[in-house]
């Protein structure tokens, strides 16, 4: 059995599709028609090269923001991770990382900080070392024996439940591991596919005020339908003295609650963190491109900021952030958050439209989704 794959070169060459080998099942695995992959930020940074780096050592299959179809499910499954019954044809959604259950972190019940590099997705080696297809980018997907798995709700789209193993899950864990409280003043760095859900959750939550900051007009048109309550042009406010300044006249010289990264620009920290309250709360959830910045202690202590780094999530809730998606679909246009797809063999095109670096004015892009299928 064979599938179609977009797979990765070195960084700036062209993203090939091949057909390849889908791989043999072992008891306990799952085979996933793919639905589509969206073209994520940290999947453009490979792309670009960023820090000077190639994406990978080998080839491999990419994209992990994704979901699909249960294609076959082997002996011995029969329901998904929250003991609904589970059948081939069933939508699904899964997490992108493969949490080792065994080790120091996942004992406490930490798997969002598995240190675990066994499984190729971790360990960043290429289905040539392992038959696995575990890439957002191809018509299937296998996921390993024990992974989580949750059955898909009817009511939310293809294309919008493409973008929930990451997009939607990673801030809605950014905020719990940020204990938003009700009230909370909040700014969001970005408003990107991360950004509209992190608006729309603190919103949802409560937050007495939303502050989106992007330089795209269509990015800052979605954000205030969905949740933001003020937003910041970054054509308007071209400076981060400027940005930091507005952002204390919106909170009347008090600073925000909790400030969220999802630009994946290492710079972006050090200008959020002169936005975040004494005692306040720094999410980075973009900058793990490798990024590093020179930053004085005292931005940090004497403010007595909280910085909490973000990296995966806890599986649960990737569920639970489904099941809200289909309860505020009629309060916020989330499903517009897609705004571009195409099939699989214009992925390169798929890329270049995603991209808004060098690019004057931008990119008019939330987020993009590649259909393996189209």
């Amino acid at each position: 059995m064979k599938g179609l794959a977009g797979i990765f070169q070195e960084a700036g060459k062209e993203i090939l599709v091949e057909e390849i080998d889908v791989p043999e099942l072992e008891e306990g695995s799952v085979l996933i028609r793919n639905m589509g992959g969206a073209v994520c930020g940290s999947d453009l940074h490979g792309w670009r090269g960023d820090n000077d780096k190639p994406m990978r050592k080998k080839r491999f299959v990419g994209g992990h923001e994704c979901a699909g179809v249960v294609d076959r499910l082997t002996g011995g499954i029969s329901t998904d991770s929250m003991g609904r019954p589970l059948e081939e044809g069933d939508r699904v959604v899964f997490p992108f990382f493969f949490p080792c259950q065994r080790c120091y972190q996942c004992s406490h019940g930490e798997m969002h900080a598995c240190t675990y590099r066994g499984h190729p997705r971790m360990r960043g080696d290429s289905w040539e070392d392992y038959p696995y297809c575990d890439g957002g980018f191809a018509q299937y997907y296998k996921l390993p024996r024990n992974h989580w798995i949750f059955k898909a709700p009817e009511e939310i789209p293809d294309s919008a439940m493409v973008t929930a193993n990451c997009s939607l899950t990673q801030v809605a864990w950014a905020l719990h591991q940020a204990k938003l409280r009700f009230g909370d003043t909040v700014v969001v760095q970005g408003a990107g596919g991360l950004g509209i859900y992190a608006c729309a959750i603190a919103a949802d939550s409560g937050a007495s005020q939303v502050i989106a900051i992007d330089g795209q007009d269509a990015r800052l048109s979605l954000a205030s339908r969905c949740g933001a309550s003020s937003t910041i042009d970054m054509k308007e406010f071209p400076t981060p003295q400027s940005r930091v300044e507005r952002v204390m006249e919106l909170t009347r010289g008090v600073g925000a609650d909790v400030v969220v990264e999802v630009v994946g620009v290492a710079a972006a920290a050090l200008e959020g963190l002169d936005m975040v309250r004494a005692g306040g709360r720094y999410v980075d959830v973009g900058n793990i491109s490798g990024g590093s910045y020179e930053l004085p202690g005292s931005k940090v202590i004497l403010n007595q900021t909280q910085w909490i780094g973000i990296m995966h999530y806890n599986p649960w809730i990737l569920d639970a952030a489904v099941n809200w998606l289909v309860r505020v679909k009629d309060k916020y246009p989330l499903f517009d958050l897609v705004s571009h797809t195409f099939p699989l063999t214009r992925i390169n095109e798929a890329f270049e439209t995603a991209e808004w670096v060098g690019k004057e004015g931008g990119s008019s892009a939330t987020r993009v989704v590649v259909q393996p299928w189209a």
